[in-house]
């Protein structure tokens, strides 16, 4: 591997060891056995170095995890809880991602250029997900559908994810989620 390639592996460990805030340069020249000034000749920054190193990991699991609901077996409910269960599932073997996520989400209150690419990348997973949801291709889904589908299952999803970094022992199952969403659900169609 290059420099480049060896301080995005290096970057990537650190977030995994240390988290997104708690990493610094000399950190991930260590870690990737590159120089400091390398991190600032190839990516301009720490912080640039980190993002396209959590934005690579994010990309990864979504690779991982992804597939969509109109597609295997069982009820459209029992797909949707097996979503579930992998994303949960997620919470507990990619840990260092949610929390590495959730810390650059923190750090981006006062950096405008990482807030710009989480908000650029919110934009994408609400189409990725109602894509998912609806088994229509991401350029297929219509805008409302976006909008509403798929921000409503980003919410959830990060939600749920707080939850169970916080408090696993205590946060929803899918099942619970999915009866939780039935309940809401009929509530909003009695009222």
């Amino acid at each position: 591997m290059g420099n480049r390639e060896d301080l995005l592996a290096g970057a990537r460990r650190c977030l995994e060891e240390k988290g997104y805030l708690r990493t610094t340069v000399r950190d991930i020249a260590t870690a990737s056995r590159v120089s400091m000034a390398a991190i600032g000749y190839h990516f301009g920054s720490r912080e640039a170095l980190l993002n396209q190193a959590l934005f690579a990991a994010i990309d990864e699991w979504g690779l991982r995890t992804g597939g969509d609901l109109g597609a295997g077996d069982g009820t459209a409910v029992e797909r949707y809880e097996a979503l579930w269960t992998r994303e949960i599932a997620s919470y507990r073997t990619d840990r260092w991602l949610w929390v590495a996520s959730v810390e650059a989400f923190v750090h981006a209150q006062s950096a405008p250029d990482l807030l710009a690419l989480l908000a650029a990348g919110q934009r994408e997973g609400r189409r990725g997900v109602a894509a998912q949801l609806t088994g229509v291709p991401e350029t297929e889904v219509a805008e409302a559908d976006v909008r509403g589908l798929g921000s409503v299952q980003l919410a959830l999803m990060s939600g749920v994810m707080i939850q169970w970094l916080t408090d696993p022992e205590h946060a929803p199952d899918a099942a619970e989620i999915a009866a939780g969403l039935r309940a809401l659900a009929g509530r909003l169609e009695g009222a």
